[in-house]
């Protein structure tokens, strides 16, 4: 069972910048796609970003390119996702979730097909 924890969540003002981080052991090995997704109150789950294994493709959202990045330090066992210039509609709760890789890995961002997911960390902005 794959496990990890999110953290780095807060209340930030709009244009501000935040880090988010989602670790645990194996959670970078070669077996597992991760995929950042978020979900606001009354709003379904939105894929943000995905990065393969060897970080050989990575994917964003439209909604987010330019101003989030997404990350892996393979010595740290973590996945980081980078948000800046933040806006109020970024308001979320953010997930990691992992998937086994497959050649398919990040071409889309479906959240079916992740089967690892981690408990949320709370992203608010304020106008």
């Amino acid at each position: 069972q794959l496990q990890f924890v999110e953290s780095g969540g807060g209340l930030v003002h709009q244009g501000g910048s935040l880090r988010l981080s989602c670790a645990g052991p194996d959670f970078t090995s070669n077996y597992y796609a991760i995929g950042w997704f978020r979900q606001a109150p009354g709003k379904e789950r939105e894929g943000v970003s995905c990065i393969t294994p060897d970080g050989g493709k990575i994917n964003y959202a439209d909604s987010v390119k330019a101003r989030f990045t997404i990350s892996k330090d393979h010595a740290k066992n973590t996945v980081y996702l980078q948000i800046n210039n933040l806006k109020p509609e970024d308001t979320a709760v953010y997930y990691c979730a992992a998937e086994t890789a497959t050649g398919r890995s990040c071409e889309m961002l479906i959240a079916g097909r992740y089967g690892y997911w981690g408990q949320g960390t709370q992203v608010t902005v304020s106008s």
